[in-house]
């Protein structure tokens, strides 16, 4: 499905004009108004996106399976930049993510997955942003505490703990889901993630 072909729209002159293709844009929208701002959408007829994730949630007196958006506080939106004003008039939505001053158009290999692929059968859930090169610490498990740098995020993680003293270095096969980001870039043995 090809969601970037422009059309031409014929003036009553004769020429034609070209139609500005669609695009996939996200909209920052208020916190916990993501589900009322697609609903919006739908009623207004503009093709939105919330993907959303399944998770249990424990009050004192009972616990739930509650479906949450996976990307908090954000909703998606396909259409001609010229139409944003149809969006930025509904109730909960805030701006458009921008680049530059302009709203930034979502690259099509990044939001196709999602539209395609979150219909039950897979477990998918938000996960802190990791980059490549980036400090990060083991969240839990028995090496909970370790901090290190990354270096690879495919086929899960490796933990490389360098003693420097002995010369010596061990590695360790984390899930990703047990890493986080670190705040600061201390430690006290030379760490990496291969």
């Amino acid at each position: 499905m090809e969601l970037e072909t422009a059309t031409a729209i014929s003036h009553p002159d004769g020429e034609m004009e070209p139609h500005p293709p669609a695009n996939w844009y996200a909209v920052y929208t208020c916190a916990r108004h993501e589900k009322r701002v697609r609903e919006q959408m739908e009623l207004r007829r503009l093709q939105g996106f919330l993907p959303l994730y399944r998770a249990a949630h424990r009050w004192k007196d009972r616990r739930k399976e509650v479906e949450l958006p996976l990307f908090p506080s954000y909703v998606f939106v396909h259409l001609a930049l010229k139409e944003r004003l149809r969006v930025l008039e509904i109730p909960g939505v805030v701006s458009f993510v921008t680049s530059q001053g302009r709203p930034a158009p979502l690259p099509q290999h990044e939001i196709e997955p999602f539209l395609g692929g979150l219909n039950g059968q897979m477990r998918i859930e938000p996960h802190p942003y990791l980059q490549v090169g980036r400090h990060v610490r083991l969240r839990c498990g028995p090496m909970a505490g370790l901090e290190g740098t990354l270096l690879r995020k495919k086929e899960g993680l490796r933990l490389v703990v360098s003693i420097e003293m002995l010369m010596r270095s061990v590695a360790v096969e984390v899930d990703a889901a047990d890493v986080e980001p670190c705040r600061n870039n201390t430690g006290a043995a030379k760490r990496s993630w291969q």
